[in-house]
């Protein structure tokens, strides 16, 4: 599993020019899945993200976590981020978890996310989407599942 992680003042996804997904300061999520992913992924992810020192304190210093900041979560699966591109011209997205596998995994995230006291809003599973966002900072990390560090 792996997610792109972005600081942001703003953000939201839309899916044919409705907005279906909005928060104010908080973390924009792309979240992709693959084949091997587990629960205990989603779990590990989620409980890592939620809990980043990414947010300046009052020294301007990276020393707050979302819950501290009382921030919002946007997550937006993502299936790209397991692209090969390795060979040709044209991306293979074989490593990419078919949607019987991802969704779960995805809500499963989402769940977790929310358990922590988050608000969470999210895009749609398999459709295309407009994410717009103000990264604040810019600040934007790649974090990646205890298995996906691993392989």
């Amino acid at each position: 599993m792996k997610a792109v992680v972005q600081r942001v003042s703003e953000s939201s996804v839309s899916v044919e020019n409705e907005i279906i997904g909005k928060i104010g300061r908080g973390l924009m999520i792309l979240l992709g899945i693959t084949h091997h992913d587990t629960r205990e992924d989603a779990a590990f992810l989620a409980d890592k993200i939620v809990h980043l020192r990414i947010f300046e304190d009052g020294h301007g210093k990276m020393n707050l976590s979302l819950p501290q900041i009382n921030g919002q979560m946007l997550v937006v699966s993502q299936f790209t981020l397991y692209g090969d591109c390795r060979r040709g011209r044209r991306p293979s997205f074989i490593d990419a978890a078919p949607p019987e596998k991802a969704i779960p995994l995805y809500d499963h995230f989402i769940e977790q996310v929310r358990e922590k006291g988050i608000p969470v809003e999210q895009g749609r599973f398999g459709a295309m989407m407009d994410v717009h966002l103000i990264n604040d900072g810019p600040v934007t990390l790649i974090l990646q599942s205890k298995n996906e560090v691993s392989r």
